[in-house]
């Protein structure tokens, strides 16, 4: 019989606001034969929530490629991915959101995330490695405010001083998750190794904080969360269960609002040392032969990790809430089951195991309770001081949730082809690009990240073999004797004017990045972060990001092992550009192939390897990758660069077009020349263009270098020019976004052998410009342009530590 004598009564209203549909009340009631009980609601309102169930993207997730001969263990199946790197090991791998609690309580909301994908990892079975993340906020200056997709600075009505506060948040919001970050994954003792970091308005409110962690572990090491054994005993180990984070799935899966603050307790307090302690436990009790089953509870907590497991074992679970550890008195079945605690995992033990798992965890200090044991009836049946609180079929509820498919409405995007912004770009003076570049290195976006990641421990473990700020990060698996190397890309101005096309960037770029650090691309974990999918033009642009990402993926043969979908990431000031993110690991199969994107020594010849311009061939004869005619179409514009977005204030397209075989080419070419040993640096060409990526490749860590680059007559000589450019066209050649295109150095004696190399496989290429040391300045020859390095770097390495402390001298405007 059902113990509900002091629940709430169930009504239309107390439904609602559990953000279940009446027609999905119906189902529930169809599932349990009878009216569910308040506790049973609950339940159901968490597990049904898009956050648990995907109940608006699980149809678009099925378009992801999820095989391969690599795969162990494939998306969907576990609680992340795992991938054979070879010789008997492999990796486990995920990424997952905290965007909502982030906004609301920006420290924990940040410190938790962290603390949930490391246990999502060594749920697995496997050793937590390293972290990434991808972030995403408001600006954190004024230089790049004011101005939403399709817009232009200072559209956004605001007076002076609001657009002070809202910057004045923003920065609280940045510096509170970044202090979350770095606390959790310092003391845990992970190493937060790299990542990325996006400005922009669309953000302000709600900032994405994605979190990816790796772990290693053995192939007969690997873990499963299934509840099978009928009678075997079921464990509750780690944290006590408290009041903080209860219903967060749920939280999680509606938009914020301005009485979102309201929902601080639906937040999680975290605790990384209670979960050094837990992992260490939980992995010494896998390394016997103790374990039938493991599974995090992590979103809907109890709830989810009783279900979930015995729906994939194909059995029941009855657990008993009277044997829970708890911290606070008188907690509910409701408070008890929803309760999103963490540092917690449940365990299904082998009988006649119980006390080497009772041993293992009282070695740990960590709390440890037999709660219950493993059914045959496929019923989630919770019991509580001998009545039953909820009793529910465990698979209905964990892989039964409706699955729809919302109305989708295309957007139509803003183009830069109005006249009067052509004729203002063509008039740009020499003076004026110039102090372009200066705006561009100084935008939050682009500058470096090295106040953020000077917070991050990224040396523990010891196996970080490239810190971060290069293209990829790079570690090595001591005990496996492997070279990972790991990124995280996602242009979201690109996928909110071309979600496909941004999409497919997403994957070209991050493989790109891997390329550049000597890998080859393994897999990818995602985390799709839109806005409410009830408005058809997010589900338009949530359904053409699959589709390109999907398309990506099958192009570079690196499948989805998992992730994380994150919807409903709007605030009373709108919609965030639909952010994509795409996390990619690769394999360095040898430690002589480590590249990194700086230059390395004076006199070493610079290559531009890739690209859609025409450029010119070692005998003089002009070659193109494309035809002329196409190559506007195909990129060369200044469509949705960072250079219309912080010069003009302008967010609009078209976004940079990605011809797959090209890029395909290109890559496969670098990664053929640094095999062979030709290359001592490579990095791709992404934001800011160009001239941006010349400038990062001068900023060596170990010392500053300088470059003459020939853009335009090459100082008359027509070897390896890009092509004569007129002076009107000066900002296009610099900052456009084309794709497919890495800045290669090399030994001059090797120059003409790498030429001829990519001339043979018919990529295009040029030869444009030396390094030098003795001059420190980037000069382009021909064109009246010429930066010193020391002041480029300086607007470059401290312009997010001068934003933080609002001490930042405003850059001249154009």
């Amino acid at each position: 019989m059902l113990n509900a004598a002091l629940d709430p009564e169930v009504t239309p209203e107390v439904v609602a606001r559990h953000g279940l549909t009446p027609e999905e009340f119906i189902r529930v009631k169809k599932i349990l034969g009878r009216e569910p009980n308040f506790t049973e609601l609950g339940i159901f309102s968490v597990m049904w929530s898009e956050h648990c169930s995907y109940k608006n993207s699980r149809r678009e997730l099925k378009k992801f490629p999820t095989t391969g001969p690599n795969i162990l263990v494939k998306a969907g199946e576990e609680n992340a991915g795992v991938v054979d790197i070879g010789d008997g090991w492999a990796v486990a791998f995920k990424i997952e959101s905290h965007n909502h609690p982030s906004a609301i309580e920006p420290f924990q909301g940040a410190a938790t995330g962290v603390g949930g994908i490391i246990r999502d990892i060594f749920t697995m079975g496997a050793r937590p490695e390293f972290c990434l993340n991808s972030l995403r906020f408001g600006p954190i200056t004024e230089n790049c405010s004011g101005c939403r997709v399709g817009g232009k600075a200072g559209d956004t009505p605001a007076t002076t001083e609001d657009r002070k506060s809202q910057i004045a948040a923003n920065r609280r919001l940045f510096t509170g998750v970044v202090s979350g970050i770095a606390h959790y994954g310092n003391c845990i003792g992970v190493p937060t190794i790299g990542g990325e970091i996006y400005f922009d308005e669309s953000f302000e409110g709600n900032p994405l904080v994605n979190v990816f962690c790796l772990g290693v572990l053995r192939h007969e090491q690997l873990a499963r969360g299934a509840a099978r054994g009928v009678g075997n005993p079921v464990f509750y180990v780690g944290a006590e269960t408290g009041r903080d984070g209860l219903a967060g799935a749920s939280f999680a899966s509606r938009e914020l609002t301005e009485e979102s603050r309201e929902d601080r307790p639906a937040v999680q307090v975290g605790d990384p040392f209670k979960e050094k302690l837990l992992l260490e436990a939980c992995l010494e009790l896998l390394a016997t032969d103790a374990v039938s089953g493991i599974q995090d509870m992590g979103a809907a907590g109890l709830t989810c990790s009783t279900c979930e497991t015995a729906s994939r074992g194909g059995s029941g679970v009855e657990i008993d809430l009277a044997k829970v550890p708890k911290r606070e008195p008188a907690m509910t079945p409701y408070e008890i089951l929803l309760s999103e605690s963490q540092e917690r995992m449940l365990i299904i033990a082998k009988r006649g195991r119980e006390n080497i798992v009772r041993e293992i965890f009282a070695k740990w200090d960590v709390p440890c309770a037999e709660i219950g044991r493993v059914t045959d009836d496929g019923m989630m049946r919770v019991r509580n001081n001998g009545g039953v609180s909820a009793e529910i079929p465990a698979k209905p509820l964990a892989e039964e949730a409706p699955i729809y498919e919302r109305e989708a409405q295309k957007l139509t995007a803003d183009y830069a082809d109005d006249t009067d912004l052509q004729k203002e770009i063509s008039a740009l003076s020499a003076q004026s690009a110039a102090d372009a570049l200066k705006r561009l290195l100084a935008d939050p976006t682009i500058a470096s990240k090295n106040w953020v990641y000077r917070q991050y421990d990224h040396t523990v473990r010891t196996g970080t073999v490239v810190k971060p700020g290069s293209d990829a990060a790079v570690f090595y698996i001591r005990e496996a004797n492997k070279i990972l190397a790991a990124t995280t890309d996602c242009n979201s101005l690109y996928c909110a004017l071309d979600p496909r096309e941004g999409g497919r960037i997403a994957v070209a770029e991050a493989a790109r990045n891997l390329t550049c650090s000597g890998a080859r691309p393994l897999a990818v974990t995602d985390n799709l972060n839109f806005g409410n999918p009830y408005k058809p033009e997010n589900f338009w642009q949530l359904r053409e990001a699959v589709e390109g990402i999907a398309e990506g993926c099958r192009a570079f043969g690196t499948p989805v092992v998992g992730g994380n979908v994150s919807l409903y990431n709007e605030s009373p000031a709108g919609v965030v550009d639909p952010t994509p993110t795409v996390a990619m690991v690769g394999l360095i199969d040898d430690e002589k192939h480590i590249t990194t994107q700086w230059f390395k020594n004076e006199g070493d010849a610079i290559i531009l390897v890739g690209g859609t311009r025409a450029v010119a061939s070692e005998d003089g004869d002009d070659t193109e990758a494309v035809p002329s005619a196409a190559a506007h179409d195909r990129g060369y514009s200044l469509g949705a660069s960072r250079f219309l977005k912080i010069c003009f204030g302008k967010k609009i397209g078209p976004v940079p077009k990605l011809e797959i075989e090209l890029e395909l080419a290109v890559q496969n070419a670098v990664r053929d020349l640094i095999r062979l040993g030709l290359v001592r640096s490579a990095h791709d060409c992404s934001e800011g263009g160009l001239t941006v990526a010349l400038a990062e490749c001068c900023f060596n860590p170990d010392g500053l270098l300088g470059a003459e680059i020939g853009l335009g007559s090459c100082g008359g000589s027509r070897a390896g020019c890009a092509g004569d450019t007129p002076a009107s066209t000066n900002a296009a050649t610099l900052f456009n976004e084309a794709q497919s295109r890495v800045i290669v150095s090399c030994d001059p004696k090797n120059a003409e052998r790498i030429l001829s190399e990519l001339k043979s496989k018919n990529i295009p290429h040029a030869q444009i410009g030396t390094i030098i040391a003795d001059d420190l300045r980037i000069t382009v020859s021909g064109e009246n342009l010429s930066w010193p390095v020391v002041e480029l770097h300086d607007l470059w390495w401290n312009a997010i530590r001068r934003a933080v402390e609002s001490d930042s001298e405003p850059i001249r405007s154009l």
